[in-house]
């Protein structure tokens, strides 16, 4: 359980009180008392069984793939992956590699849908950088019409597990996770995957490069 959901579930708690004080009736505290109870399962924490091996990169969120597209980054090919969360889905983040948080840029903006495609660049969004397993990975926490909050915990020079809980979003936002080409896609458009527990695609290794042989006249070939 997020403690962020106690305090809500609290406040709940005493404005029901005040109600039925007020008003002498239950009825009329059964309201602050259902959304006590729906802030403690929203801010729900459950465990997950993260995967291991080389290259695999997991799921940061619950909810549903609603884009598996080809991008770049800083001229890499790359592929990004969105994962929208409906107020209905567990909101913890989690780290989608092991590696190190290069950088953490939290970006002012919009709170459009989080489904166009436009919020990938136009919404309030915390944008994540780590580098790990020979690759750069970059994970956005993305605002939607109803958030107006994102938490994200960590620092940059951090080292993060892979499925490690990295944050939320609150109360329904969306995810994007872009990772280089070439890759294996474990998922498609509309499935639904757990964040940490799901993998997304799986990264193949680079080559080492090939060290140049020499002529027996010395010159690199």
């Amino acid at each position: 359980m997020v403690r962020d959901g106690i305090y809500y579930a609290l406040g709940m708690a005493v404005v029901a009180a005040a109600i039925g004080w007020l008003t002498h009736s239950l009825a009329f505290a059964a309201l602050p008392i259902l959304l006590g109870a729906f802030f403690l399962w929203f801010f729900r924490d459950p465990e997950r069984a993260i995967p291991a091996g080389d290259g695999l990169i997991v799921s940061p969120a619950d909810g549903k793939v609603t884009s598996v597209e080809s991008t770049q980054l800083n001229g890499t090919p790359c592929t990004r992956i969105s994962i929208f969360l409906n107020v209905f889905d567990v909101h913890v983040n989690r780290s989608p590699i092991t590696g190190v948080i290069k950088s953490a840029v939290y970006k002012k903006g919009q709170f459009g849908n989080a489904m166009a495609p436009a919020s990938a660049d136009d919404n309030e969004q915390n944008i994540v950088t780590m580098e790990g397993d020979g690759m750069t990975v970059v994970f956005k926490q993305i605002a939607g019409l109803l958030a107006r909050r994102i938490v994200f915990n960590h620092k940059p020079g951090e080292k993060l597990m892979r499925g490690q809980r990295v944050g939320l979003i609150k109360f329904g936002s969306r995810t994007d996770v872009i990772f280089p080409q070439p890759a294996e896609i474990s998922v498609k458009l509309g499935d639904r995957v757990k964040g940490g527990e799901s993998i997304l695609a799986k990264v193949a290794p680079r080559k080492s490069p090939t060290t140049p042989k020499r002529e027996n006249t010395g010159a690199f070939r």
